[in-house]
């Protein structure tokens, strides 16, 4: 699997995961099945937090729940695109996910794959605009909550990326 991707930091100090390419892009709907096609790839791979040293799965469910979660369903325009791409980055944003917050796990569908509860991470990813020559302009700056599901395993695994919202005072230069 070959990617074009990076991880820089932004005028803050925190980091940013720079997705070069952008795969998966529509002028009026992402082609969903495309992007769980891609997910699929990462399923039995598990990445390490740099922030504490958490060991995240990946397991069969992500590509379902990524592209056919209620939330995916809601967004729209940019913040599609921005889900569909960062898709492409989902080692590094895990890698690099910060500010872990838990949760009691209140839903009864949930009651075996997330019995000891959720996490929840922030995370960042920066997307290329391109200018009308095809040049890179500069990058919008998005903000992303990594949904981790405790399995009554034991393990931590990849659930969803949700909550995107793109960060609009300070776009990354490229």
């Amino acid at each position: 699997m070959d990617r074009n991707i990076s991880i820089t930091q932004d005028s803050n100090g925190d980091k940013v995961v720079i997705i070069n390419d952008i795969l998966f892009s529509g002028k009026r709907s992402i082609r969903w099945g495309e992007v769980k096609k891609y997910l699929k790839q990462y399923v039995g791979e598990f990445y390490t937090i740099m922030e504490d040293n958490e060991i995240i799965f990946i397991g069969n469910d992500l590509p379902d729940e990524y592209t056919g979660s209620k939330y995916t369903y809601t967004l729209k325009g940019t913040n599609a695109k921005a889900k569909a791409n960062a898709a492409q980055g989902i080692p590094e944003l895990v890698e690099i996910a910060v500010n872990r917050h838990f949760r009691e796990n209140t839903n009864s569908k949930h009651n075996k794959e997330a019995k000891n509860g959720w996490y929840r991470y922030d995370s960042q990813f920066a997307l290329p605009i391109y200018s009308e020559n095809g040049e890179i302009e500069r990058y919008n700056k998005f903000h992303a909550s990594m949904l981790i599901r405790h399995d009554a395993n034991g393990k931590k695994y990849l659930y969803d990326i949700i909550d995107i919202k793109k960060e609009t005072s300070n776009p990354l230069e490229q």
